[in-house]
């Protein structure tokens, strides 16, 4: 079993991932159908959040002490990837819309694959991260030190979350870097004819699936507090709009969705971290002593002061899924240079799912004028 989904906050954790997974896709919608609903989502709002960061960090010793964001998620890796992915959201709308020059330029229509391989290296460090310091040991919030041992061991993040790092992370930061390469048909990139989309053909349903289960294991890993959302309603939002209305435009429904979610997830923690939505994963072999760590900081922090051991961890279920994660990875990998020896291609220059249903489909999707140029 994944998650912790028991007792009488069941329902209540059930309702909560509903509700951000149909959120997630409303907004989505909003964002890519009209130019106003992208201006809002990723100029507007970012820019009005990134005026609200900054006065909570000037007064962090202050009057902001005790802020949510402050408190809960002011760790550089969540500023970097709510930014990552908003700038990554902008320069789709350049892509789709033909905006200026960059719009209309052929060379940047490699920024798609740059963005989420940035994306996906800022991840991959945060799983490196997670694997030293729990493999050598580290301390907790108290700097007391905590002893790591080569199969994994608990440490205290910056964000005051028990992560329990090991070889998974490793494994797992692997598997993020063949995804990378798994990004094909880099310039390939279209405006779809009703200009709603920027379609990406050659990104089909094979990166899909290696992705997500790689960045699912990310989340479990590094984002345990957060993983039931993130790494399911969030993964699932753009991969069920592709597969449904908006095949070829993943990676726009992706890059929307994560951007939006970071927003949320950054001014309002606690829905995930300390609320009747919170869902622990079963990482967790004592979840009651957890959620009443959290509940007695009354912030969402968790207990630093927690005695753990390797008997309060479950870590099989990380392990298995990093294991899935680099096999399901390598064999995308195995594939697509297969394909592209049998087809004499570069698979970077050029289609390698050239002729696949998903391909095709979305192809039909793209302005006639775009696939010219």
């Amino acid at each position: 079993m994944l998650f912790h989904i028991y007792g009488d906050l069941s329902l209540w954790q059930l309702f909560g991932w509903c509700l951000a997974f149909i959120g997630l896709v409303v907004a989505n919608e909003i964002a890519r159908r009209t130019k106003a609903g992208g201006i809002f989502c990723f100029i507007v709002l970012p820019a009005a959040l990134t005026v609200y960061f900054i006065v909570i960090n000037i007064g962090a010793k202050t009057f902001a002490a005790n802020n949510p964001t402050i408190v809960q998620m002011n760790g550089w890796f969540h500023y970097a990837k709510l930014y990552a992915a908003t700038i990554g959201c902008i320069g789709f709308m350049i892509l789709k819309y033909h905006w200026g020059s960059l719009g209309k330029a052929q060379w940047f229509k490699a920024w798609p694959f740059l963005i989420v391989g940035i994306n996906i290296l800022i991840a991959v460090a945060s799983d490196f991260e997670s694997a030293y310091k729990g493999m050598i040991g580290w301390t907790n919030a108290n700097g007391q030190f905590i002893a790591g041992s080569a199969a994994g061991g608990w440490w205290y993040s910056s964000e005051g979350v028990w992560l329990y790092g090991g070889w998974w992370n490793i494994l797992n930061g692997i598997a993020g870097l063949i995804n990378i390469m798994c990004m094909t048909g880099w310039w390939s990139i279209y405006s779809s004819k009703d200009q709603k989309d920027m379609l990406w053909p050659d990104m089909t349903w094979q990166f899909i699936i290696a992705y997500d289960v790689w960045n699912f294991e990310y989340t479990y890993c590094n984002l345990p507090l957060h993983t039931w959302y993130c790494g399911v309603a969030l993964l699932l939002a753009p991969t069920f709009a592709n597969a449904f209305w908006n095949k070829g435009g993943w990676i726009q429904n992706r890059a929307n969705t994560l951007a939006i979610w970071c927003m949320f997830a950054q001014v309002v923690p606690s829905f995930q971290n300390n609320s009747r939505f919170t869902t622990l994963p079963s990482l967790y072999a004592h979840p009651d002593a957890i959620m009443q760590g959290i509940s007695a900081m009354n912030n969402g922090r968790m207990d630093p002061n927690m005695a753990l051991t390797a008997a309060d961890a479950n870590p099989t279920a990380q392990g298995v899924v990093a294991i899935l994660a680099i096999v399901i990875n390598i064999l995308v990998i195995t594939n697509i240079i297969k394909r592209a020896k049998e087809r004499k291609i570069n698979p970077y220059k050029q289609d390698v799912f050239e002729g696949t249903r998903d391909h095709k489909l979305a192809l039909e999707r793209a302005a006639e004028a775009n696939k010219a140029a």
